[in-house]
């Protein structure tokens, strides 16, 4: 028998017909004998509408009155899904996050998880209960209710499975796994039934969306296996641990479209502390033909801008669609010339590039990002001769 957190997002739980097919799918999970904890976002669209609702009521809303606006979404799904599994004939109990003993900084609307508390789950669990909990929540030492802002489900998920010692953390999502490349984009991408942690832990720091950064990093510190499954189809998914051997060569391509270039006449050293205080991971790089005035451009994406004009004077549009996407794999780097060259033979401009011992990334127009994806992806993860018969990685 194994501890299970399963964890299943706004669109797996987006309406009754749906929240009735994740109490079937748990209950499968149950019938094999597993112990299983849930954890579960709001309905899809939900956060939107009372974000909504507030700002009708104020433009502005005080952040501590948000975050117990919006901490109700989960609050609905959890009682619904209780139901839908009791009514099966199964014990659930649902909590929020405050119920099961999830304790976070003061930090409102992007609060961290300081601590959770396992007496009151384990004690369920132990009298046959599933236990179905709310993301994206949690109570500081006021005594207020916090959220834990972008990916806080899977945070959520990923903290409790570490906290009970989890045989695993699986992530259900519309998508059957991780794969080498954005099958949206690319129709060769594959999926892959397994990745360590190190290439996962890149492609999510690049653009990967399967997997929010946060919890990735937090499953990895935490040594919890991640398996990536999908909610409307059965499958093995793809398992995220340390136990996959990362051989040398390129694992995957991992991409960021709808970005902008922009440009201030700061010098980088500057724009880059400047960042840091913001807390904002933005490709950032000084240009050497400005020596009497300094320029910095910063590759940003639209809804990043705001946040950028907060604390950098005067930001100008240098170009208004700009990608980026990185090769990922175990000394990559050594191949970052060889990258840019291809993609200039193929006719794709490469603005600039930045490499570390994993990752190779291009900054390159916008509107060549199709090129750019599917030959990258062909030549140095698909084709044989680039691949010496290594199994594939998964970026998506």
């Amino acid at each position: 028998m194994a501890l299970l957190v399963q964890k299943f997002g706004g669109t797996s739980v987006g309406s009754i017909e749906r929240i009735e097919a994740v109490a079937e799918r748990v209950i499968k999970a149950r019938q094999l004998g597993h112990q299983v904890v849930v954890v579960v976002s709001a309905m899809a669209g939900e956060t939107n509408r009372l974000l909504g609702l507030a700002k009708q009521i104020d433009a502005v809303p005080t952040q501590r009155e948000l975050d117990v606006l919006l901490s109700t979404g989960e609050q609905v799904t959890i009682a619904l899904l209780a139901m839908a599994l009791n009514k099966r004939g199964y014990l659930a109990t649902s909590l929020t996050g405050d119920q099961l003993g999830i304790r976070t900084d003061t930090v409102f609307n992007n609060a961290t998880i300081t601590e959770v508390e396992t007496g009151v789950v384990t004690e369920l669990l132990d009298r046959d209960h599933i236990v179905v909990v709310a993301g994206f929540q949690g109570r500081d030492s006021r005594n207020n209710i916090t959220t834990l802002g972008r990916g806080g489900s899977d945070t959520t998920a990923v903290a409790i499975a570490g906290a009970l010692a989890a045989d695993e953390c699986q992530i259900f999502t519309d998508v059957d796994g991780v794969y080498t490349t954005d099958p949206r984009l690319v129709s060769e991408a594959a999926r892959l039934p397994s990745i360590h942690f190190d290439d996962m832990t890149a492609m999510a720091r690049h653009g990967a969306k399967v997997l929010q950064l946060q919890s990735v990093e937090y499953a990895e510190q935490h040594k919890v296996p991640l398996r990536v499954l999908s909610s409307f189809d059965e499958g093995e998914g793809t398992l995220v641990d340390f136990s996959t051997v990362s051989d040398n060569g390129a694992a995957g391509v991992a991409v960021k479209g709808q970005q902008a270039l922009y440009r201030v006449m700061q010098p980088l050293e500057k724009v880059e502390q400047q960042l840091g205080l913001l807390g904002l991971d933005a490709w950032c790089y000084g240009d050497s033909q400005q020596a009497t005035y300094p320029a910095t451009y910063i590759v940003a994406a639209d809804d990043e801008l705001a946040r950028l004009n907060v604390i950098l004077e005067k930001t100008e549009l240098a170009q208004s669609s700009v990608a980026t996407l990185t090769l990922v794999g175990e000394g990559v780097d050594v191949r970052s010339t060889e990258v840019a060259a291809s993609l200039t033979e193929k006719g794709v401009g490469v603005y600039q590039r930045k490499c570390t011992a994993r990752c190779v990334s291009l900054l390159i127009n916008g509107q060549d990002l199709q090129l750019a994806v599917e030959h990258i992806h062909k030549k140095f993860v698909v084709e044989p001769e680039s691949l010496d018969n290594r199994p594939l990685l998964a970026v998506s």
